[in-house]
């Protein structure tokens, strides 16, 4: 969150909440809590599941990942063929419309991909290079030519950052004021958006499916602080809230009013390491602050065994997962003798986190005497979740705790993030190893499943070797719902199925 909504006046507030209290009231709208705030709806401008989790509901994509998020299924593409080069992808659109009533064509989707793979402004381009053409052949004909077969290229049409955007829409409004209050294509249309507060969210009666709705409305909220959140929902002022901490499952499981939900995810939290940072540029640094760290001590204090420890950065139960891979074991001792072999001495880093996150600060407070047992210091700097986020992105950190969810079900999208991708120095950290960014590139081209699964399996043994980041954990989803709502669903790739969400 910037400064400025800081400035917002306690009256403002207040009359806000009152006004949201007595629409949160009316049937069918559904309360969730989380902690930060919404940064935009511009789908291709942004990485956090924050905004995707919200996009998925809002917008829709061509080709849809299933509940059990193992599958692809049609979305906005009815069908789709391929040609024997696999080349060519031809989609028929189906006959559906946008939010204002204009009707949602091939076109708008070609201009969508198009828009992803050539904007400047694009966080997620380098995935979509491989198009070559995307063109409207008539309104409900799609066909794509792809510069080069492509293993992952389906998978990456269920991105949400890929969704299906109004072109006649984006192309009038801009992106500033369409990233503010978009046209949707998906189940729900943004009503309001109260900046720092919640996001306000109304059925789309024009949407394909609308009928599958039976919401009135979802209200998104902030409340960054664990505690409140999770005392919010006990209280009943709120219907839901995600990001349960681990330290209040049991608790929760025990209040009769209460429904605690945990669901298989591709959840792993890692600590990133800025590489452009002096020493941290050494790749024995990185090293010793991987020994120095206890995971296990982690695991068990912060996740109450609901974790397990992390040994790669994709995933356990996802695609080509190395369960075989380097797990540093935690020794302080040669952690301080890496350091001294290197010349570094007294070395001090800055521990970006996220104020009001119980389980970031908990892992913070025991890194940072973890460390210090191998003569590093920690300084803790705890700021707002949304400010941490803006302050990663801008490389302002030495080491800060993240993590990631899969959007896709093939691990092109997360490894060409982390570890092939120009556009946002490999989620932050300035990780740089070209030997490593061609063979990202080539695994994307790979279309034999063994050849491919041996790529993905040293793409992982080199990643771990430069220590582009440290791997903690991995660790399920762990939502609260009140009993009178049904069907609040998390798929392991994070997208919630609020169209089938009931509220008795």
């Amino acid at each position: 969150m910037t400064n400025r909504w800081k400035s917002i006046g306690l009256a403002a507030l207040l009359a806000g909440l009152t006004l949201s209290a007595s629409y949160a009231e009316a049937a069918g709208v559904l309360t969730i809590g989380r902690r930060e705030d919404s940064t935009t709806f511009d789908p291709i401008k942004t990485a956090q599941n924050i905004d995707n989790w919200v996009f998925s509901n809002v917008y829709d994509v061509l080709i849809r990942v299933d509940k059990t998020g193992t599958k692809l299924e049609p979305g906005l593409a009815e069908s789709w063929t391929t040609s024997d080069d696999g080349l060519t992808y031809t989609f028929k659109i189906r006959d559906a419309k946008f939010s204002d009533g204009s009707s949602l064509t091939a076109e708008d989707a070609a201009y969508s991909l198009l828009r992803i793979r050539d904007d400047e402004g694009s966080l997620w381009s380098d995935s979509y290079k491989v198009i070559d053409t995307a063109v409207a052949t008539d309104p409900h004909t799609l066909t794509i030519t792809l510069k080069n077969p492509s293993a992952p290229f389906l998978s990456t049409l269920a991105l949400p950052n890929a969704s299906v955007i109004s072109k006649a829409g984006m192309e009038s409004m801009g992106s500033d004021a369409y990233g503010e209050k978009p046209i949707a294509s998906g189940a729900f249309v943004v009503d309001e958006w109260r900046r720092g507060d919640r996001v306000i969210l109304k059925k789309n009666p024009n949407f394909w499916q609308a009928d599958r709705v039976k919401l009135d409305g979802v209200e998104w909220i902030s409340v960054p602080d664990d505690n409140t959140r999770m005392l919010n929902v006990q209280a009943g002022q709120l219907d839901a809230a995600i990001f349960v901490p681990f330290s209040r499952v049991e608790e929760l499981k025990k209040d009769a009013n209460l429904t605690v939900l945990i669901d298989p995810s591709t959840r792993e939290d890692h600590l990133l390491i800025n590489h452009a940072h002096g020493d941290l540029g050494k790749k024995e640094v990185r090293e010793a602050l991987d020994l120095a760290i206890d995971k296990k001590a982690i695991v068990d204090a912060v996740t109450f065994g609901q974790g397990t420890i992390a040994n790669s950065y994709i995933p356990k139960g996802a695609l080509y997962h190395y369960a075989d891979n380097l797990q540093r074991p935690y020794d302080p001792e040669k952690a301080k003798q890496m350091l001294a072999d290197a010349g570094v001495s007294n070395l001090t880093l800055n521990y970006l986190l996220r104020a009001g996150d119980e389980v970031d600060e908990q892992t913070a407070v025991l890194m940072q005497q973890q460390l210090a047992k191998a003569g590093i210091t920690a300084n803790l700097q705890k700021v707002d979740p949304s400010q941490q986020w803006d302050m990663t992105v801008a490389g302002d950190y030495d080491i800060s705790v993240n993590y990631w969810t899969n959007d896709i079900l093939d691990p092109d999208q997360k490894t060409t993030f982390v570890l092939g991708h120009d556009s946002n120095n490999n989620y932050s950290t300035n990780y740089k190893n070209e030997a490593v960014k061609d063979l990202v590139a080539k695994a994307r081209l790979e279309l034999d499943p063994a050849k491919r699964e041996q790529m993905y399996v040293d793409l992982q043994k080199m990643a771990k070797d430069d220590v582009n980041w440290i791997d903690l954990y991995y660790s399920p989803y762990i939502n609260v719902a009140r009993k009178n709502i049904d069907n609040f669903y998390q798929n392991p790739l994070g997208r919630f199925f609020l169209e089938d969400t009931v509220k008795n």
